[in-house]
């Protein structure tokens, strides 16, 4: 497993010095990839309302806290933790491997069993799943693909799939299928991560992957 450069183009996403200057050259605030109205669905469908939730990645928000260390929060805090771009931060710098390991460690670590860890990334599964797949962490990976907010896709093309809120079946290694097509190359995988109970184990997919995938 290694840094993954997909995504990462010509900026220091996985520089801090680069989101301090950039925070400090452009102010107010932003939403990263993708809106709420877009996301709402997969919110509302995988975390309850009453859900105690947490959102890794302040951007310029006042507190602050490193992902790959929260031991202020105690084992099985939250509900539901939603990630918007912080592992694919995290995955272009040049620890990549060990810091995107320590993050999703944390992340178990404070899920509580039947808690949600939804990733809004860049990342197909060739590049996140040998991350996500992790046998430690007993997650049920279900995966989404949502195009990015303004995307047109011409009138002649034929649709991939009936909605966005159909999960993609993954192939035995975990992958995409092979005729699966993407009707915009620069759209958003969701990957809906499940803390499972111990019992639930024996009902996980086992995904092969190889080692050497980005």
């Amino acid at each position: 497993m290694y840094r993954d450069v997909s995504s990462c183009n010509t900026y220091n996403y996985g520089d801090a010095l680069y989101w301090d200057a950039r925070y400090v050259q452009e102010g107010g605030s932003f939403d990263w990839y993708q809106r709420y109205s877009a996301l709402r669905p997969f919110v509302r469908n995988f975390i309850p309302l009453s859900s105690r939730i947490l959102m890794v990645g302040c951007g310029n928000a006042d507190l602050q806290m490193d992902v790959r260390d929260m031991s202020l929060f105690p084992d099985e805090s939250f509900d539901g933790v939603i990630d918007k771009g912080t592992l694919d931060s995290l995955m272009c710098g040049t620890d990549a491997p060990i810091s995107a390991s320590q993050m999703l460690a944390e992340v178990c670590r404070l899920l509580k069993p039947g808690g949600t860890y939804i990733l809004i990334t860049y990342g197909d599964p060739t590049v996140r799943m040998p991350h996500l797949s992790r046998p430690v962490y007993n997650w049920k990976i279900t995966l989404y693909n949502i195009p990015r907010p303004g995307f047109q896709k011409a009138e002649s093309s034929t649709p991939s799939r009936k909605s966005f809120l159909e999960p993609i079946p993954l192939s035995e290694k975990g992958l995409l299928p092979a005729d699966f097509v993407l009707e915009d190359p620069d759209s958003h995988f969701i990957y809906v991560c499940k803390k499972i109970n111990d019992t639930e184990i024996d009902t996980i997919p086992t995904y092969q992957l190889t080692a050497d995938v980005l």
